[in-house]
């Protein structure tokens, strides 16, 4: 990959993006736009943002390291073990079905 391409695929940190801007009111206007905006990651990406290692990951979950990555390659996963990975995370799971315009969040699932 050329040093053009990697530039326009580089990711950015939160707290490099912030710093950026002067002033606090625009930091204060930022941060409720990404307050408000919905985070959509795969199980890896949200691993790496919490700078997780798969094997920290797996002892917090009790599971093994190969589980955690097979976990992160597949497309298809129980409830209960996304559960307790987001559990191990320092998060909570929540199962939505969307039906149009309409939202329904499911209990006693998983």
């Amino acid at each position: 990959m050329n040093e053009r391409k990697a530039k326009k695929l580089r990711i950015h940190r939160w707290k490099d993006i912030r710093a950026r801007h002067r002033s606090g009111e625009a930091i204060g206007r930022v941060d409720r736009k990404v307050g408000k905006a919905l985070l959509e990651l795969d199980l890896k990406a949200l691993r790496e943002l919490l700078h997780m290692t798969q094997e920290e990951l797996a002892r917090t979950a009790g599971m093994t390291q190969p589980q955690i990555s097979r976990m992160e390659k597949g497309t298809d996963a129980r409830l209960s073990t996304l559960r307790a990975l987001v559990a191990a995370l320092g998060g909570k799971l929540e199962l939505r079905a969307t039906f149009g315009d309409k939202s329904v969040r499911l209990h006693g699932t998983g």
